[in-house]
């Protein structure tokens, strides 16, 4: 912890430097004439990343820039699946012919319209490369798209699949551009432009360094407030503060990658400054320590240890000092906004003498002074994988290794590339590993989901008990279509697992806005990683 603190302090000082040397600074939203200031209706935001290839039917772009630019049929929010491109929509008993009613008169951003030919150009192509999409259940489903008339649209499914309004509404790939920009009637091989119908336009890019949105004043849904977004591509950290305080951009906000491009010091320097004001989501995904239930050679195949190790976690500590309170403290696998999370589950806090009784009760004893507990011979010893580039994720991995070691549990801590920690969770060679929920708008759904698959989290539950009868319960809620089995499913699910204790959870990632004080309505979408820049004005 010493590190830390110490990193805390330098980081103080330079910013206290920083803020004297930037008084005169503009506060970025101020207007002026010919000197490149930011104007009133303008919004430059810091990014670590170029916004990439926009092609929505690929996965390689920014989703907060395909987020300003394509819209789907339906939009998802807090109150559930609302229209969007689509005004209304009919499903039939079986729940396996959606029949969707296009608004009039929408038009793409190079005046092509949109209509029920464009909705099945646009998801025929998606489906022509569906290897590329087969991470989404919706695609594995769809059996045709069939035009209807030129404002009416019918998708077909093999099975009933109660996520496919959600799974629409995503930020890709069932989203919409011009057919004009498709190349030789495909995207999968790229896309020769960007048009959307959404409310911005991208009108210049230079890679690696910014890229420019414009308001869409024929936007259906009404002219922007927010006349102009630009992403400017910046190392995050001093860089981006100095750029904060000079006025070069004035919005910064966690990134698809759920980084910010600030640490929680400069956050609050900017607050205190009376220029700046942050605001966060609420919890978007869930972190936390999956443990291989399957590997019957090793103590965490038992549940007793998965429960000891979930007690001996003191998750206000890692929220607070090394996650500098920008995450916050979670106890179960999905946050209670999640839908269908809102049930009761048993609370494991940081419970050390709780975490002692359960090992003694389950046979692990200390012996011949060890300060490793042992049973039948065996030691209660395992190996935690962690993202060697995550200096968050290597901190706590050395805090939980520290708080282990008091209950008599020894954990080998070991940083990996993220593909190889993938590549681990998918043949099950693992006994703990860091991880994360899909997040809205994928979960529980996607999460769920990933439990019976081999490429995500089958080592993670196929060693519970009565695995069988639990992998049923998750096939049935996604082909339910009665509301009142669905919940009663999820219940089921989600006690299951977290009685089980496969999914450790440590803290919950949200979105973390720092933007001018006098810039208002300010909102998030039912996603990790768009903004409703639209809908933004200052005063």
């Amino acid at each position: 912890m010493l590190n830390i603190r110490l990193y805390k302090a330098i980081t103080i000082a330079f910013m206290a430097v920083a803020i004297l040397a930037g008084c005169s600074a503009t506060t970025g939203n101020d207007k002026k004439e010919n000197n490149g200031a930011i104007l009133d209706n303008e919004i430059i935001y810091a990014t670590s990343k170029d916004i990439n290839d926009m092609n929505p039917h690929l996965y390689t772009g920014s989703m907060s820039a395909q987020g300003m630019v394509y819209e789907s049929l339906v939009e998802n929010t807090k109150e559930g699946i609302k229209p969007l491109l689509a005004e209304s929509w009919e499903v039939s008993q079986d729940g396996k012919v959606y029949t969707f009613h296009l608004r009039k008169d929408i038009k793409f951003h190079d005046g092509e319209p949109f209509n029920a030919k464009a909705v099945k150009q646009n998801i025929d192509a998606v489906q022509r490369n569906a290897e590329k999409h087969s991470w989404i259940k919706l695609s594995t489903k769809i059996e045709s798209c069939r035009v209807v008339d030129e404002y009416t649209v019918e998708l077909v499914l093999t099975e009933a699949y109660y996520p496919t309004l959600v799974e629409l509404s995503m930020t890709r790939p069932y989203v919409f551009i011009s057919p004009k920009d498709f190349i030789n009637g495909e995207t999968k091989e790229g896309v020769s432009g960007f048009n959307g119908t959404g409310p911005y336009i991208l009108t210049e890019h230079k890679t690696d360094e910014y890229a420019t949105f414009e308001a869409n004043e024929d936007y259906w849904g009404g002219s922007p407030k927010m006349k102009k977004i630009t992403s400017k591509v910046l190392p995050a950290g001093e860089t981006t503060f100095l750029a904060l305080r000079k006025g070069e951009v004035n919005f910064v906000f966690t990134d698809d990658r759920g980084t910010d491009g600030l640490d929680v010091e400069a956050m609050n320097q900017l607050v205190d400054s009376g220029n700046y004001q942050l605001i966060r989501s609420d919890p978007m995904n869930t972190k936390m320590i999956v443990a291989n239930s399957s590997k019957s050679n090793n103590p965490v195949s038992e549940k007793a240890v998965r429960e000891a190790i979930w007690y001996s976690i003191d998750r206000e500590t890692i929220s607070k000092d090394i996650l500098n309170s920008t995450e916050t403290v979670a106890h179960t696998l999905f946050s209670k906004n999640v839908n269908y999370a809102d049930i009761d589950l048993k609370k494991r806090g940081y419970d050390i003498e709780k975490a002692e009784e359960i090992l003694e009760a389950a046979g692990w004893v200390f012996e011949s002074g060890s300060d490793v507990r042992t049973k039948k011979g065996n030691k209660l010893a395992m190996r935690l994988y962690y993202d060697v580039n995550s200096t968050s994720q290597k901190a706590q991995s050395e805090f939980i290794q520290s708080s282990l070691h008091e209950v008599g549990i020894q954990i080998e801590i070991i940083g990996e590339e993220s593909t190889s920690i993938a590549n681990r969770r998918a043949t099950g060679d693992y006994d703990l590993l860091f991880n994360q929920t899909w997040g809205l708008a994928y979960d529980p759904q996607s999460t769920i989901a990933a439990f019976t698959s081999e490429a995500s989290y089958l080592h993670t539950t196929k060693g519970i008990s009565k695995a069988d009868e639990f992998y049923e319960k998750i096939e049935s809620v996604m082909k339910s279509t009665e509301e009142g089995t669905r919940k009663a499913l999820y219940a089921d699910i989600l006690t299951i697992v977290h009685d089980e204790a496969v999914f450790i959870p440590i803290s919950n990632g949200s979105v973390t806005v720092i933007a001018p004080e006098n810039l208002q309505d300010i909102s998030f979408k039912q996603t990790q990683f768009e903004l409703p820049f639209e809908r933004m004005n200052f005063k």
